[in-house]
């Protein structure tokens, strides 16, 4: 699958391309999307997406779903294309896991607006607050979605300093779900790549 900067219809594959492509690579995609992935305590788990990961997604919904259409393919790149980082940020899905159905009720009652308590903080910076749920807000009144997309928008120094190899803490001040980890060295250079 090449990248090439940007997701277009013209950049695709074709179904059949990408299944034959699928076999041989899948492998490879699950493992760039497991260094990607960053536990937060025991119920947050951050994705951080790149283009390879969104790619990926898209072509897997064409696959699935059979879409062959330019409409449907348009809407399907419309969806997940802005989840591409685009150099000066790291872009993220974030999932909020609670196997027991009436804890995970309980919790994302709890968890309202935790999403915009997430940051990232470069060694030597200060915290960077992610951007959340952009294109739609994703909780109510009385509780958060289990899903969110994050965007955390760097400085010029930011980027230079991971870039430099800067260590960089992923973590959360909400009240209800204080927690922060350090970032390991082979997932810092991997989003080092998104940065220019």
């Amino acid at each position: 699958m090449q990248t090439t900067g940007k997701i277009t219809a013209d950049s695709l594959m074709t179904l059949e391309a990408y299944s034959r492509w699928r076999k041989l690579h899948k492998g490879e995609v699950i493992a760039h999307r497991k260094l990607r992935s960053v536990q937060l305590g025991e119920h947050i788990t951050v994705q951080f997406e790149s283009e390879l990961t969104m790619r990926y997604q898209i072509q897997e919904m064409l696959r699935i779903e059979k879409i062959f259409e330019e409409e449907g393919i348009q809407q399907e790149i419309d969806a997940y294309a802005p989840l591409v980082p685009d150099g000066t940020n790291w872009k993220a899905t974030m999932l909020i896991e609670y196997p027991d159905v009436n804890e995970r009720k309980r919790e994302l009652a709890r968890l309202i607006g935790v999403e915009d308590r997430m940051f990232v903080e470069v060694e030597g910076h200060a915290r960077v607050y992610a951007l959340a749920d952009e294109d739609l807000d994703r909780e109510n009144d009385e509780k958060t979605s289990a899903v969110h997309f994050l965007r955390f928008e760097l400085t010029a120094a930011m980027r230079a300093a991971v870039k430099a190899g800067a260590s960089v803490k992923l973590g959360c001040d909400h009240t209800n779900y204080p927690a922060h980890v350090a970032m390991a060295p082979e997932t810092l250079a991997s989003l080092a790549s998104d940065l220019h």
